[in-house]
């Protein structure tokens, strides 16, 4: 059983889940910390700042997980349109399965179809869980990419990657919503000038944004079959277009038949933010002791730019001059 003050309990008759364990135990208190954005730490692990949880299922997929050819990575940075994502290549995937009147996604949120990889890694206290879920699996993740094994992420591994990410201004703008949600109601929220502080120093949760941002973009130049780059901006700009190049990128394109149907059109009518919105399921605001946040609070804006009416000219000067800096030479902009 664990029993460390840093992770919640987890019972585990696995030997090696039980090594990992006991490792990871001894090598968070020894790493460089912060203070989180609601009551959580930060540690500083190979080069990016993660609190104690996924430390422990980077560590367990790195030890444990057994990837198959058919896996499918969605990965982000945190508020980066995850939730959008997991929809859109659940609908890819799954779309001979489903009639879209009577879909999956009208009675669940996305983050209960797919799945938070380093966070159901710790389930039953082996890889028993993930072990039996069916092929294609689709696990959602906020781990950087370099923190992979490289059985998943070499050129002899087929398991594949989609990744999104946004203008950090906006994820700033999000992350911090976000984080004041998770605050318990006796502490004070976090100010948007602390937020600001702690982002920019690349003290967020799986950053610094930039660098996680750096490891998948570098990782579709080199292996283009295995990473698929996409940002927020193209997306909503481009959605069509967007959820043709996923189909493309994961060998499902769509027929001539379907494109008749008009099955690309449906699939961006029932993944966008406004019909997944005003769902019920996800106007829920019951919180649970596994998760919590509500599926309700997955949703505030989805827009581009939103930044503008929270950062001031001087916070957006300083964080364009960090971004042009940590992403020079990159071909690709967030406009």
């Amino acid at each position: 059983m664990e029993t460390s003050k840093f992770f919640p309990v987890v019972e585990t008759q696995d030997e090696g889940y039980q090594k990992t364990f006991k490792n990871c135990a001894e090598l968070v208190p020894t790493l460089p910390r912060s203070k989180g954005w609601w009551l959580d730490e930060l540690f500083h692990y190979q080069g990016f700042w993660m609190s104690s949880f996924p430390i422990r299922g980077s560590m367990l997929i790195s030890d444990h997980f057994k990837p198959r050819p058919t896996d499918i990575i969605v990965a982000t940075s945190p508020k980066c349109g995850t939730t959008w994502l997991r929809a859109l290549i659940f609908s890819i995937i799954n779309r001979a399965s489903f009639d879209f009147n009577d879909h999956p996604l009208r009675k669940l949120n996305p983050q209960e179809l797919v799945l938070l990889f380093e966070g159901h890694i710790h389930k039953g206290g082996s890889t028993s869980f993930l072990d039996e879920l069916p092929s294609p699996r689709l696990l959602s993740t906020h781990i950087p990419y370099s923190l992979f094994p490289k059985r998943m992420t070499d050129d002899t591994s087929a398991c594949r990657f989609v990744y999104i990410c946004r203008d950090p201004k906006d994820v700033l703008v999000s992350k911090w919503h976000f984080s004041n949600k998770l605050r318990p109601k006796e502490v004070p929220p976090l100010s948007l000038e602390e937020a600001f502080d702690l982002f920019c120093k690349g003290v967020s949760h799986y950053g610094p944004f930039w660098d996680h941002v750096l490891g998948y973009w570098k990782a579709s130049v080199e292996s283009p079959k295995k990473v698929l780059f996409l940002t927020y901006e193209d997306v909503k700009k481009e959605p069509l277009g967007c959820v043709r190049k996923v189909a493309e990128f994961l060998g499902v394109p769509f027929s001539p038949e379907e494109e008749n149907k008009k099955t690309v059109e449906e699939i961006v009518k029932l993944c966008s933010f406004e019909s997944l919105s005003n769902l019920d399921v996800n106007k829920s605001v019951a919180k649970r002791s596994e998760r919590p946040v509500s599926n309700s609070d997955f949703f505030r804006k989805g827009e581009v730019g939103d930044w503008v009416n929270h950062l001031s000219p001087e916070m957006v000067e300083k964080m364009n001059q960090i971004t042009e800096q940590k992403l020079q030479g990159i071909e690709f902009n967030f406009h």
